[in-house]
């Protein structure tokens, strides 16, 4: 039996738009005549759809373009897509998480998904249809039909499962997905293909590598990683040294997904071009890097305000970076304006000591220029925050935080360097003197960030302990962590809520993104002082 999947890249709400990609994709590879072509779960709708789902006009409009999409490939394989489909049974949630097999011009039958777990919130959506994952036949093959992370199997063991997946990348995912695979085919003998969705929509970016494996558990193929692919595979004739190791590190996957998600959450907000405060420090250059990577470095326009306590050596730090990735670089000194606001604000404040209300003032200068230049020119402006700055608030809400995406907003300061340091083996990116001098803000004369913050490989060892791995401060003081370092990185996490609501978005490469998988209230009190 030979399968292709179809790993395609597809928008939420789009409906025409995705039914005309997957049957692009279904031409295309019917050119290596295949007995069954797969497209990813959710494919039709796009992934994930949320309370879309919620509205009935969008589901009739989407079975409406199933329809026509069967049509369009009566000449075709048969196609399995996934899609919502209404429950009829009138209890239960109002919606199955199904598959369609697409065959002579029609849609022949339908599969739902048994499983409601996952990270979707699926169950506010679907209803998880009874009993194991069903089968149909395919010449003198059954074949079973798996969607997402249902990838067991009960009862009698079908010749082949196919699986419809929107599994979402995070560092390190695709190797565990890969393991489960393996696993499951072993323990059925049976050979597993499953068709990922690839391409970034929101906080999520899906890395494809659809894989194939044999019955004995050995990967016989595997798709591109973010990006496109159509992967065809003949189960009667494996050809496992054919797959080349997917041995990237974590930098290199980190960087292809932030990439992947900035070019697509930008082209898919209707954007074009982007902008954002390039200030000589290490996070606004990686942000540069990768929008430039993402979009083209004309696309990209890096903006300079410097404020009287911005140093000569950041200026050209910045300057020499806009030159190195060649974007457009404009200069705004922020001077002039900083005056204003002390000169309007000079009685109210009067008798008052100078404090972080007017360092907190430049950065909010900052983001209105930035902003004019977002409603003048219609570009997205990116902001620059990291992980770990982000967790304990350190930044400056309609400030330094302001913006339409944030680019890095789940990648810990620690592994803002490593990236550079990858990025820049083949040839200097980033300033070598941007990855050495100690990082800061540069709001007042001589300020660093580690007068306010632990040093950052103690910061993001911490930080780790309590968003990733659950730990109380109790647990972590324990293991020989500085206790009232701890307890202070406890605080400030906490305090930070409310910031991390107001944010813009992030894109997700952890397991514990904050946009994600992080769901804290705000006025609340520390139960554990």
């Amino acid at each position: 039996m030979k399968i292709s999947l179809l790993q395609v890249n597809t928008v939420v709400g789009d409906l025409a738009g995705n039914a005309d990609r997957i049957a692009a994709g279904a031409r295309e590879a019917s050119r290596h005549r295949p007995d069954l072509i797969v497209a990813p779960e959710l494919s039709l709708t796009g992934c994930h759809p949320g309370d879309l789902l919620l509205q009935a006009g969008f589901i009739t409009r989407s079975l409406a373009v199933l329809d026509d999409l069967a049509a369009g490939l009566a000449d075709a394989p048969p196609v399995l897509v996934g899609f919502a489909e209404p429950n009829p049974a009138g209890t239960g949630r109002p919606l199955f998480n199904a598959a369609a097999l697409l065959r002579d011009g029609e849609v022949r039958e339908t599969f739902q998904k048994t499983a409601t777990a996952g990270g979707f919130n699926d169950g506010r959506y679907f209803e998880p249809a009874a009993g194991s994952p069903r089968t149909f036949r395919l010449g003198e093959r059954t074949v079973g039909v798996a969607i997402g992370e249902e990838i067991g199997w009960s009862g009698p063991v079908p010749d082949v499962i196919v699986n419809l997946s929107a599994s979402p990348f995070s560092v390190g995912r695709c190797r565990l997905r890969e393991e489960a695979l393996s696993r499951a085919a072993k323990e059925n003998r049976a050979a597993i293909v499953s068709a990922n969705l690839v391409g970034g929509n929101d906080d999520l970016v899906f890395d494809g590598r659809s894989t194939a494996f044999s019955t004995d558990g050995t990967l016989i193929a595997r798709g591109a990683a973010f990006a496109e692919d159509i992967v065809t595979v003949d189960l009667a004739r494996p050809v496992p040294q054919a797959v080349a190791p997917d041995d990237q590190g974590p930098e290199a996957e980190i960087w292809q997904a932030l990439v992947l998600g900035t070019r697509d959450y930008v082209h898919k907000c209707g954007f074009r071009s982007v902008h954002l405060g390039i200030s000589g420090g290490i996070d606004s250059s990686l942000v540069a890097a990768i929008a430039a990577q993402a979009l083209g470095p004309e696309n990209v326009l890096g903006l300079l305000l410097p404020s009287p306590h911005t140093s000569k050596e950041s200026i050209e730090d910045a300057r020499e970076l806009a030159e190195n990735l060649g974007i457009q670089v404009q200069c705004i000194p922020i001077a002039p304006m900083m005056e204003a606001f002390g000169n309007a604000l000079a009685e109210v404040f009067a008798g008052l000591p100078r404090d972080i209300t007017e360092e907190n003032l430049q950065a909010r200068i900052r983001a209105t220029a930035l902003m004019a230049l977002s409603n003048k020119f219609g570009s997205m402006l990116l902001s620059t925050g990291n992980k770990s700055e982000i967790a304990v608030g350190y930044s400056t809400l309609y400030g330094d935080a302001a913006g339409g995406l944030s680019v890095i907003a789940d990648v810990p300061k620690g592994m803002v360097y490593r990236i550079a340091r990858w990025l820049n083996q083949d040839r200097p990116i980033i300033p070598e003197r941007v990855l050495n001098k100690p990082p800061s803000a540069e709001l007042r004369p001589g300020q660093i960030d580690q007068e306010i913050l632990p040093p950052y490989d103690l910061l993001d060892a911490i930080l780790h302990c309590l968003i990733d791995r659950f730990e109380s401060p109790d647990e972590i003081i324990a293991v020989g962590y500085p206790e009232e370092t701890v307890r202070e990185v406890a605080r400030m996490v906490e305090r930070a809520e409310f910031k991390r609501r107001q944010a813009p978005p992030g894109i997700k490469v952890t397991d514990r993104a904050f946009s994600t998988d992080w769901h804290m209230p705000i006025a609340a009190r520390s139960w554990w002082q």
